[in-house]
């Protein structure tokens, strides 16, 4: 078949490379260029399995309230006149219960698990390099309140063969030594040894030369302006080239891989998805002293930001601001990172040279990315992966790659256009209901 992608992220690049694979003819078109200059570009640099418990889950509700009116608080609704933001939010609050909780757990450490090995398996075919690091993720907790509600969801997630182990402050310290100028905060931590990290936009940017070789064509600084419907089909996309020229793109298949964007183009064609921008922030800062720098990537869970090593420099990202489109860059909120970074890493570099940056992650109500075929029948879905695009990409492309083909996909989650599935995790041969 011929597909075309619309946009060249790490899902759709990720979604290119597996089509490749599967013998389709692949065409990516993105507005940047080159890939992953957008969201991908400088997340937390995560692969984190073990971070699956949705934004949505029965304490949010009265931590969003309690944060609604601070402007360095980790989970952010500023209140627009915005029907989707409201329509949005109001999912949020069914998400939060306790039964859908656990139900997105599930479905989130299935496509993890199968999208980490995809990963590593995707590593050892390639050899691509994108400062990778296979030291795990530890998650620390300053609260002993929030220490002990954690490890509840550990609990949860061990049932399901994840390796999440409890572990008391001066472990935590033992497993990352930079951890022993900020002991004293500690409260304790839980550790995923088989959790990973890496710098996502070097990943997309080698995967696109790799996809190149093998025969993808990308067409960057190209605008989707809109798409052309025609009963139950897609039989078009009308884009600018990079001279100024209108011209319409057509194939036998199509990809929606343009994260928040995507149900802008997906509205007026009579497709609504619940995908609604969350901005991210992150900070960047080269390293003086690499032995007060973490090798081992880190969560903290209370603020709701990472810490990931990617090579000389270190990153810290996270926080959500749900505020439309905007695209600003909150210093307020990147301060509140760099504050956090020098209390646990002090002399660590020179903070005042971090590099601040912000991106729109496409989040849904539940955490639960949006994969399968829409509504139209040669249209698919590779979006709403908020904060766990890096996490999920090589997984998602894969199965995606799959259900064009007229494949069951490899692991059990719950996609657009297939049969329902009673919700359960598959580790292995072993199936957890």
């Amino acid at each position: 078949m011929k597909i075309l992608i619309l946009g060249s992220g790490l899902l759709g690049t990720a979604s290119a490379w597996y089509l490749c694979r599967a013998g389709h003819e692949v065409t990516v078109i993105d507005r940047q260029p080159g890939s992953g200059l957008e969201t991908s570009f400088a997340n937390g640099g995560q692969i984190s399995v073990s971070h699956a418990e949705p934004w949505a889950n029965p304490g949010a509700p009265t931590k969003v309230l309690k944060w609604l009116w601070r402007e360095d608080a980790p989970l952010l609704f500023r209140l627009r006149l915005d029907p989707a933001q409201w329509s949005w939010g109001l999912r949020f609050l069914v998400e939060c219960l306790p039964g859908r909780t656990r139900d997105n757990i599930v479905q989130l450490l299935n496509l993890g698990l199968y999208s980490r090995a995809s990963l590593q398996a995707l590593r050892a075919e390639t050899g691509i390099e994108y400062d990778h690091l296979e030291r795990g993720i530890l998650h620390f907790y300053t609260s002993s309140r929030e220490f002990e509600a954690a490890q509840a969801t550990a609990a949860l997630m061990r049932e399901f063969g994840v390796d999440r182990e409890v572990k008391t402050a001066d472990e935590c310290v033992a497993i990352e030594p930079a951890l022993r100028h900020a002991r004293s905060l500690l409260a304790g931590g839980i550790y995923t040894a088989s959790d990973e990290s890496g710098n996502a936009w070097k990943f997309t940017d080698e995967l696109a030369r790799l996809c190149v070789q093998r025969g993808v064509t990308f067409r960057y600084g190209t605008d989707v302006m809109s798409l052309s419907r025609a009963s139950e089909r897609l039989e078009g996309v009308r884009v600018v080239t990079p001279e100024g020229r209108g011209e319409t793109l057509t194939a036998d298949g199509y990809v929606m891989a343009l994260g928040s964007y995507s149900p802008l183009l997906l509205r007026p064609i009579g497709i609504s998805i619940p995908v609604y921008p969350a901005k991210g922030y992150s900070i960047t800062m080269p390293i003086a002293d690499p032995s007060l720098a973490p090798v081992v990537s880190l969560t903290d869970d209370e603020r709701k930001l990472v810490f990931s090593r990617l090579g000389n420099e270190l990153r810290s990202a996270g926080t959500a601001e749900f505020n439309g489109y905007n695209t600003e860059i909150n210093r307020i909120r990147c301060r509140a990172l760099v504050r956090r970074a020098a209390e646990f890493f002090p002399g660590l570099g020179d903070f005042s040279q971090a590099r601040f940056w912000a991106g729109l992650r496409p989040a849904t109500p539940s955490n639960v990315p949006l994969i399968g075929r829409s509504a139209l029948t040669n249209l698919y879905l590779n979006t709403g992966h908020g904060t766990l695009g890096w996490t999920h990409a090589c997984g998602s492309g894969r199965a995606l790659a799959d259900l064009i083909g007229g494949r069951a996909p490899e692991v059990d989650f719950r996609f657009l256009g297939a049969p329902a599935r009673a919700a359960s995790v598959v580790v292995g041969r072993r199936r957890a209901a």
